[in-house]
């Protein structure tokens, strides 16, 4: 019986990509991997939110990255030069409701053309795995994680443990830096994705900071609800056109870094934070910009918002070829640092003083997610996309600044994507 997962399926003329961008990450995963291991790489699977709902399904980035398939439990298979894919099988009652698969779909995606379903393609991968003694995956991550609070998609310790339970003896080889440093340089086409949620980004948020919109405001949510609408009708993807989930914050709900909850009256005076992205065709975009409500800025919150101005444009100048983010990031410690005693925050810049300010990280990698795949000790290369965004907050005085935008790292130092949005605080 053949199915096809109606709520999720993406076809290739849906989206920049094509088969050919799959199947090259396959081929330069084989050959920076160089053993002769089989590699065996889940999807994410679906995961329960009430009774017989789930939550909507978010892909793994790695498993997309090597076959464009945005499905739930399939398995991809690679091993001497041949690949196949493995998907589940799926009750009469639940194709009725969800549809059925749809084998040429997966294989015009990925551009993989054999694909079992569960029983025949395990068969033939358990005889292959009960006779080697290496086999290439991607490792899973702790069902739970502490310093995030949260559970993790346990679909890669599913395929773990089923392989080891075939084959106890069998040594695993963990893909995970192979494929973050091939995700780190972008290729051209995913360049044009991320530009293409940029834009989407920048227009909206045009849109709602025009002074007689941004006025008509009354509730953080609302602004919120036409981020959505802007991006949704510009055709961005993802969960409602979003990229992550959206903060918009104001006054000191601004100091708390990822205010979510949105719902908080606005008053005039105070400064927001709106630090959003659409996402289009699975790739993001990560913008922020701080704005005043009202017309009037106090000499203190225009002091506040030039030091972090000065700092972004200072991080642009150190980004280029070679650099290791480790050390930029001690730089702009020390440049904050200095903007924090000038504005008489601190008196000597010491980590834990300036960290109480400035508590985040200046970049990340930005692409098929927010905070995306990369090594950060591995130097730069041209086209590596980073999100630039320094902050300060100051919690006592109920302001919060930070300003944000997205670079690639050119031959001789970075281009900003989203130059085109203005960075004034008025």
């Amino acid at each position: 019986m053949r199915w096809l997962i109606c709520a999720t399926l993406v076809t290739v003329s849906d989206i920049l990509f094509d088969s050919s961008f799959f199947a090259g990450n396959r081929e330069r995963l084989r050959q920076l991997f160089t053993g002769t291991a089989p590699i065996v790489i889940t999807s994410n699977g679906l995961l329960q939110q009430a009774s017989d709902e789930p939550y909507p399904f978010h892909q793994d980035r790695n498993f997309w990255y090597l076959t464009g398939i945005d499905d739930p439990s399939i398995i991809l298979v690679m091993d001497k030069g041949k690949e196949y894919l493995i998907v589940p099988p799926r009750e009469v009652v639940r194709e009725q409701f969800d549809g059925a698969i749809d084998f040429e779909n997966l294989s015009r995606i990925s551009g993989i053309q054999t694909i079992y379903y569960e029983k025949d393609g395990w068969k033939q991968l358990e005889s292959r795995l009960k006779k080697v003694q290496h086999v290439a995956t991607l490792g899973a991550n702790p069902a739970y994680i502490d310093f995030l609070g949260m559970y993790t998609n346990p679909a890669r310790a599913e395929l773990i443990n089923r392989m080891k339970g075939i084959n106890p003896a069998m040594e695993l080889l963990d893909l995970r830096t192979h494929l973050s440093r091939m995700r780190m340089v972008k290729q051209d086409v995913e360049l044009e994705a991320i530009q293409k949620a940029i834009d989407i980004t920048i227009d909206t948020i045009k849109e709602i900071t025009r002074p007689k919109q941004l006025a008509k405001y009354a509730y953080e949510y609302e602004i919120e609800a036409d981020l959505t609408r802007g991006f949704r009708r510009r055709g961005a993807s993802g969960l409602m056109g979003h990229a992550f989930a959206p903060i918009v914050a104001s006054g000191k709900r601004a100091c708390t870094l990822h205010h979510m909850h949105n719902n908080a009256p606005l008053a005039s005076g105070d400064l927001m934070v709106m630090d959003v992205g659409a996402g289009a065709d699975f790739y993001a975009s990560d913008i922020t910009r701080t704005v005043v409500l009202g017309d009037k800025v106090t000499k203190r919150q225009q002091a506040v918002y030039d030091a972090v101005l000065e700092a972004q444009q200072y991080a642009f100048s150190l980004l280029k070829p070679g650099v290791n983010l480790r050390d930029y990031e001690r730089q702009m410690e020390e440049f904050i640092g200095e903007k924090l005693r000038e504005l008489g925050l601190i008196k000597t810049i010491e980590r834990e003083s300036v960290r109480f300010y400035f508590p985040h990280a200046t970049s990340h990698f930005l692409g098929l997610d927010t905070h995306d795949a990369g090594d950060y000790d591995h130097p730069l290369e041209p086209g590596v996309v980073l999100a630039v965004e320094p902050g300060i907050y100051i919690p006592d005085e109920a302001i919060g600044v930070r300003i944000e935008d997205n670079v690639v790292i050119t031959e001789d130092g970075c281009r900003v994507l989203s130059e085109r949005l203005p960075r004034s605080l008025v």
